[in-house]
């Protein structure tokens, strides 16, 4: 380890449901070959934080959180894998990156350092801040891998001249498309030629997506929005059955065929949404966050979600600042972003 990387650092820990968040020290592992050692400045909380701090979901105890990250690459392994992109291979300490990772614990950045897959790691474009980049990486994961695993509609990259779709003309229904993850599907969609996306979402967001190009914005209270026979329908999943809250516990259902049973429409298709299994698809594993993310964001094809800035004086502090703006619903259309690293 070099002199300047410390052998162990802190990192934001659950050590129960629902009980305070404490900060342990970890050690601080040496990248291998295709891995990049980050120090983790920013991150951006996601509803999954919650869903492990207050449900347990899917966690044992002493769990890191995963999340957006965004850092400085301090350290490199052998990048010799032939499947590496481009960018991928030609990482180098001292770049500003930005990601999202999950799959182990010196992976999860709600720590000060990472150790993570090169093919995790996306550049910084030089037009976009720190702070807007960490926005992107887990909605746009999510917009993506739900939009070709689930929906069956292709995104070829890098977008062939003069494609179009076969589905181009067919209503792409987005429920919630103000969400931070419907935003990205919007803007995916009309990359690549869909052009009749339809957005459910509250009326005060109307505006802003019919400037990301949807076809027609419709309120949730409106009773003509149904799946009817041959919808498919992407459910993410967890489901939330009963929502955390200061007083109560939350409950979630993981079975797409317990969710609203009896109330679909016949011939409706369920799917249930997992953005973890998105590098089961061996091209975006090694391009999505590497290729695709950077050079979609730096050339305005998609725009970095809204932020809001969690303050604090500890990374404990802004941790917990973080869940409790989650667990109290006070985020809508946008991304909670906080510092990791002190310094």
């Amino acid at each position: 380890m070099a002199a300047s990387i410390p052998s162990k650092h802190p990192a934001v820990t659950i050590v129960a449901p629902r009980a305070p968040l404490e900060i342990r020290e970890v050690d601080t592992i040496a990248p291998s070959a295709n891995e990049a050692l980050v120090h983790v400045k920013w991150i951006a909380s996601t509803p999954l934080n919650l869903h492990q701090a207050d449900g347990g979901l899917l966690i044992s105890l002493r769990h890191v959180m995963s999340g957006c990250f965004a850092g400085t690459v301090v350290q490199l392994g052998s990048l010799e894998d032939p499947a590496l992109s481009e960018a991928s291979s030609n990482l180098q300490v001292g770049d500003n990156v930005f990601g999202f990772a999950w799959q182990e614990q010196q992976q999860r950045p709600m720590q000060t350092y990472i150790t993570v897959p090169a093919y995790f790691l996306g550049r910084v474009p030089a037009n976009i801040s720190i702070q807007e980049a960490v926005t992107v990486p887990t909605n746009f994961c999510t917009a993506m891998h739900t939009i070709t695993k689930d929906l069956d509609l292709q995104l070829p990259w890098p977008l062939p001249g003069g494609w179009t779709p076969p589905e181009a003309d067919e209503p792409i229904l987005i429920w919630g498309a103000a969400s931070s993850v419907g935003q990205y599907a919007v803007q995916v969609l009309r990359y690549w030629g869909y052009r009749n996306v339809l957005a459910v979402a509250s009326g005060k967001h109307h505006t802003s997506l019919k400037d990301f190009g949807v076809a027609a914005c419709f309120d949730y209270g409106q009773k003509d929005v149904l799946a009817e026979k041959g919808t498919k329908v992407a459910v993410m999943l967890p489901v939330i059955k009963s929502h955390a809250s200061s007083t109560e516990t939350p409950v979630y259902e993981m079975e797409i065929g317990k969710v609203l049973l009896g109330q679909w429409q016949e011939g409706v298709e369920l799917r249930g949404v997992r953005t973890h299994f998105y590098p089961d698809n061996e091209f975006f594993k090694y391009h999505l966050q590497s290729d695709i993310m950077p050079a979609m964001l730096e050339k305005g094809l998609i725009r970095p979600n809204k932020r809001r800035i969690v303050e604090g004086e500890t990374l404990l502090d802004r941790a917990e600042g973080a869940l409790s703006l989650l667990r109290d619903k006070a985020v809508s259309g946008e991304k909670l972003v906080w510092r990791v690293a002190e310094e």
